[in-house]
Parts: C-alpha cells; sequence; structure tokens
C-alpha cells in the first residue's frame, strides 16, 4: 500500500517562475518536478484543482529531502 498527502497550494497560484505562471494544479506539479525534482498528481485529476496529491511510501530521509526541495522551490515563486 501507499499513503497520501493531499495538502492545498492554492494560495500560490498566480505567482511566477522564469516567466512560467502558477496558474493550478497542473502547473504547480510541473513546477514541483522540474525544480524541486519531486513528482506529484494535480488535484486536478480529482476534480480539486486547488491540491496537490503526494505519494510518501519511502524513507524518512528521502521525506525529508523532498520537502526540503519543495520548500525552496516554493520560496523562489514570485
Amino acid at each position: 500500500g501507499a499513503f497520501y498527502v493531499f495538502p492545498n497550494f492554492s494560495a500560490y497560484y498566480g505567482k511566477t517562475f522564469n516567466g512560467q505562471i502558477i496558474d493550478g494544479s497542473v502547473a504547480l506539479a510541473d513546477y514541483f518536478l522540474g525544480e524541486a525534482k519531486v513528482a506529484s498528481v494535480p488535484g486536478a485529476a480529482f476534480g480539486a484543482d486547488a491540491f496537490i496529491r503526494f505519494s510518501f511510501a519511502t524513507s524518512m530521509e528521502n521525506i525529508k529531502k523532498g520537502m526540503d526541495r519543495i520548500t525552496k522551490a516554493l520560496a523562489a515563486l514570485q
């Protein structure tokens, strides 16, 4: 089995990075993959565009690394 979290990231919608506008969960999931090297599933796939789904069926060390990368990627948005 796997474990998931489904946090709301809509506060970051409308922000940009290098001219790329984060206009929803698909754009944010693409941004996380490209900039943070973290895979996620856009909430739009579940009818909930404000959210992003992450699986965390891995070691605590890998979860911490991924969260650090996501934190840095979010801080880079303007």
